[in-house]
Parts: structure tokens; C-alpha cells; sequence
């Protein structure tokens, strides 16, 4: 009886083919099969790279349906990759079902890491990154919508969503309602293609950017929303410099750089970073 498989998680570029990894194409030319959310479009990629390998159609209509085929032919000795559309496998896209009936299984699942929509969103944006929260897509429904949003209020970290070109106009007034007219956003469209665009501001300033030309409500994007000041009454940035510095530093230490970079009394940091730290 032959060894069992391998079930591989590939991530492939979210719009610019150049991110893919050297080790994603190495695992996709190798594989016995291809798991794709949509052949067609991942037929595309694998073209450009003269990826030859078989591709079969696993997506959110028959994933359920499907899992236990593809990990029959693992545990007959067989390698398969699972991929998406773009980016990562299973954040905001299929694989959910075939990965946890891998593990129930105990198949062995490796991940290939690579390009992801919040990942690189939040590392150009100029938001507290050192503690954030994705959250996929917001609800479809205004209710439900605002209930979401509600739970914000009070937020110590950056939250982030995708949100669909239809609705973004919609979920940008509802987070000014929800939220206040002055938080602090930023959205995301296009990453990695050529109009890749950032725009940064409170929910009005990002619907007239959009309102200014209507090729701008296209596309994909990443909506992220900035923790709550008022919780810390401390500038985000200066708040994201002094979690960091409290890791290397001394507390008082930590707390001088800080005060010295922003301006701020030290003893008032100083007193804040105790306060994290006894939590």
C-alpha cells in the first residue's frame, strides 16, 4: 500500500503574476491534481507559468460534496494543491470543508504562504497594525450591517473587510452613522494591479474620492476601520510605538522614546504601558 499524500495550500497572486513564489510553482508543477475555486480562471495562471498539471473544480457549490474525493486520492499516495481565485485559500474563500476534514482525518496539510489582500492592505495603509481583526464581508442587510459596525465603537484595534464594489457607498455612509462622522479609515482597491489605490480619511473624504470618478467604485477592496482614540486618548501611532518598544525595551525606557517622538508626557506612557502589561 502505498504512502499517503499530501494536501498543499497554495497562495497565488491576488493581480500581479510576478508575486507568485518560487516554491508555489515548484508545488504546482509537482502535484498529481490542482484543486481550483474556478478552473477557468486559474487556468490562466498556470498558462502563464507552463503549469501543466490536471486542475479540478472545488468551490463553494460543491465543496461539501467533494472534500472526502479529493482526500480519498491523497490517502491513495496522491499530492494535491488547493487554490483560490487569488491570494490565500480559505480567507474569504473556499477550503474551509476539506481542511478541517483533513485534519479530522489526519491528512497531512501543508501551507504554501504567500500573496493575501489583508496582509498587504494593512502594511501600506498607515494604521495600528499591532492588533487588528479581519472580519471578511460586512452583512449584505442595513440592520445587520449596522449591528456589526456597532460592536466598533469602542474598538482598540484595526478592523478589516472586503467589501464589493455595489456596496461600498452604502457601508461607508453606514459606518459614519454607526461609528461617527471622524473616524479614521482607509481604503484599498486594485492591490498589486496597475490602479492599485490607498485613500485615507474619514468616511466622507473616502465617498468623495470615490464620487470623483466613477472608474474608482471598480474593483476589489479592502475597507479598514482605525481602533477607537478616545479609548486610549493616545495618536494611533504613537500607541503602535510604544506596544513595540515595550517589547525591546525597558517600560520607562519605552516610554521616554515614545514621549520624546510625539511629544507626549513620559509618565503618562509610562502609565499606560503598566496598564497593558497587567492585563
Amino acid at each position: 500500500m502505498s504512502e499517503p499524500g499530501t494536501l498543499h495550500i497554495v497562495a497565488t497572486p491576488i493581480g500581479n503574476l510576478s508575486d507568485i513564489s518560487q516554491r508555489a510553482l515548484d508545488v504546482l508543477n509537482q502535484v498529481d491534481l490542482i484543486a481550483a475555486e474556478d478552473t477557468r480562471h486559474s487556468g490562466k495562471l498556470l498558462s502563464h507559468y507552463g503549469i501543466k498539471t490536471k486542475m479540478y473544480a472545488l468551490h463553494d457549490h460543491n465543496e461539501k460534496q467533494k472534500a472526502q474525493y479529493i482526500l480519498d486520492r491523497i490517502a491513495q499516495g496522491e499530492n494535491i494543491a488547493l487554490i483560490s481565485d487569488a491570494g490565500t485559500p480559505l480567507i474569504s474563500d473556499p477550503g474551509y470543508n476539506l481542511v478541517n476534514l483533513a485534519r479530522e482525518q489526519e491528512v497531512n496539510v501543508v501551507p504554501v504562504p504567500g500573496p493575501s489582500a489583508v496582509i498587504t492592505a494593512l502594511s501600506a495603509a498607515g494604521l495600528p497594525t499591532d492588533k487588528f481583526m479581519f472580519a471578511g464581508f460586512l452583512p449584505v442587510k442595513a440592520q445587520a450591517k449596522a449591528n456589526e459596525l456597532a460592536t466598533l465603537q469602542k474598538a482598540d484595534f484595526t478592523c478589516v473587510y472586503y467589501e464589493s464594489p455595489r456596496r461600498i457607498l452604502d457601508t461607508l455612509a453606514a459606518v459614519s452613522e454607526s461609528l461617527g462622522p471622524d473616524r479614521e479609515l482607509v481604503l484599498a482597491k486594485e492591490l498589486t494591479k496597475h490602479f492599485e489605490s490607498f485613500v485615507k480619511g474619514n468616511a466622507e473624504n473616502v465617498i468623495d474620492w470615490l464620487n470623483e470618478d466613477q472608474d474608482r467604485q471598480q474593483g476589489e477592496m479592502v475597507l479598514m476601520i482605525s481602533p477607537n482614540k478616545q479609548e486610549t486618548g493616545l495618536n494611533p501611532d504613537a500607541e503602535a510605538l510604544l506596544r513595540l518598544l515595550i517589547e525591546e525595551l525597558p517600560t520607562k525606557k519605552a516610554a521616554a522614546v515614545t514621549a520624546k517622538m510625539f511629544d507626549l508626557k513620559k509618565n503618562d506612557l509610562y502609565k499606560l504601558a503598566l496598564s497593558w502589561q497587567d492585563n
